[in-house]
């Protein structure tokens, strides 16, 4: 999985005032706990944005005063109206500890179903895991190389080695749906 690095500065000051104050200066306060002990620091906004703003999926490596700590973005809130980052919540990554993390679907392949009129649904964009730190992917790779129309890729069908899916076993990843050109074509439908 891909590591992002952030440096951050411990807090010394805890408050709205404190807070309001970092924020003004472009600094989000922070909060990183899961471990021994609770940190509470501040980070420049702009190291967000390989974070935050983007579809990929990452652990976070934070440097605070010569400590670094592997870490993962736990909660983060945002101003209602501007939108702009207010804090953030780390938890701790432990190697021996499995983490759970939304990981994105990654669809390869092509549909016999779509090359004959129907439509791809994509229902899930990202899957709750639970794995290692070592065993994290990047992506779940789906295949939809054999759906058909009214055909479906369900968390049941999926399989990947040191990892546990969160998602309930009957909810559909992907599915092929039936369309007006379908049907005006002749196109019956198959079940999976």
């Amino acid at each position: 999985m891909k590591t992002v690095s952030m440096s951050g500065s411990l807090r010394e000051g805890v408050g709205k005032k404190d807070a309001k104050q970092l924020r003004r200066q472009g600094q989000i306060p922070c909060v990183l706990y899961g471990g021994k002990e609770q940190f509470k620091f501040f980070v420049p906004e702009v190291d967000f944005k390989d974070i935050v703003y983007t579809p990929e999926v990452c652990l976070v490596l934070i440097n605070l005063e010569g400590k670094t700590i592997k870490a993962k973005l736990q909660d983060i809130q945002f101003h209602p109206v501007s939108e702009n980052i207010l804090h953030a919540d780390f938890l701790q990554v432990i190697e021996e500890k499995p983490v759970k993390i939304g990981v994105p679907v990654k669809l390869v392949g092509n549909s016999p179903g779509v090359m004959k009129g129907g439509k791809l649904v994509l229902k899930m964009r990202k899957l709750e895991i639970s794995a290692l730190p070592a065993n994290l992917p990047d992506f779940i790779e789906v295949s939809i190389s054999d759906l058909d129309i009214a055909q479906a890729v369900k968390i049941a069908d999926l399989q990947l080695e040191n990892i546990q899916f969160l998602n309930d076993k009957s909810s559909v990843v992907v599915t092929v749906q039936s369309t007006r050109a379908s049907a005006a074509a002749g196109t019956e439908p198959t079940k999976k």
